[in-house]
């Protein structure tokens, strides 16, 4: 008998077809596989080995030419309490099976988003922008934890089509677990925050560090006097950030800018 909701259908058909889009994004990548030197990799697995180990982090890395992970650091299998036959049953994708499926198909859009971003944007910026995402996932005791995943270019081929993605993953601070995820991009050489896709906002966006530093304190209760004195700039300066953020976002007020901000992940 299909026990099968609506609802569970509805996310298989949405995960099915965002599958296929992801796909049908990796494959407009034309490589030379001549062309890639794997060797590089090689050089890379103890320095990312020695970070994982440092930083108690997971890290992987997954070659878009193969579409497959080609690197895992050595205390994947135990994260969240699995164990090496745990991984064995699940296959490659054993976490994604984990995940709060609140957030799955949230997460498959966001590396959609991020993909579409690379190919829009400069050769140098590929390199400069990640993804990281704050969601819930399913630990050995059946409990659920937020976890931290930060996603970004490791190595582009000649042509410039982003071949190596590096992903770090790390266990959150904040173990809120009736959050839903968040999730910024951010241009970690400039410190602007990009919005995702899915959201309503203008896809071209970005916010800069000092707006994102009056929202934060904005949304502490400060006024554009106190703020003007934490930061020592004028109170016209003040102002004038604020005004450019209600824009860029396009509300109203102070309040609905720092919920805007807060769902993205950006506060």
């Amino acid at each position: 008998m299909n026990t099968d909701t609506p609802k569970m259908k509805k996310d298989s058909d949405d995960i099915n077809k965002l599958h296929e889009s992801y796909i049908q994004l990796l494959e407009k990548q034309k490589f030379d596989e001549k062309d890639l030197d794997y060797s590089i990799l090689e050089k890379q697995m103890p320095v990312l080995q020695r970070v994982a180990e440092t930083c108690n982090s997971i890290i992987t890395v997954f070659d878009l030419f193969q579409k497959k992970h080609v690197y895992h650091s050595s205390n994947f299998e135990s994260f969240l309490g699995y164990t090496k036959n745990d991984f064995n049953e699940g296959g490659e994708y054993f976490l994604d099976s984990k995940t709060h499926p609140d957030d799955y198909i949230t997460l498959f859009q966001n590396g959609i988003t991020l993909f579409k971003l690379f190919t829009s944007i400069s050769i140098e910026q590929r390199l400069n922008c990640k993804l990281i995402n704050e969601y819930r996932i399913l630990n050995a005791e059946n409990q659920y934890i937020r976890v931290i995943e930060q996603q970004q270019t490791l190595e582009l081929d000649k042509k410039g089509n982003v071949w190596l993605a590096l992903s770090i993953l790390d266990i959150s601070p904040d173990q809120n677990i009736m959050d839903n995820l968040k999730a910024r991009i951010v241009n970690f050489k400039t410190g602007e925050f990009v919005p995702l896709l899915q959201s309503n906002l203008n896809n071209n966006l970005t916010l800069t560090k000092r707006e994102i530093e009056i929202l934060n304190h904005v949304k502490d209760g400060k006024l554009s006097k106190e703020i003007s004195d934490t930061l020592c700039i004028s109170v016209h300066t003040v102002n004038t950030h604020r005004q450019k953020i209600l824009e860029k976002l396009s509300v109203n007020n102070s309040m609905e800018a720092v919920k805007i901000a807060a769902d993205l992940g950006w506060i």
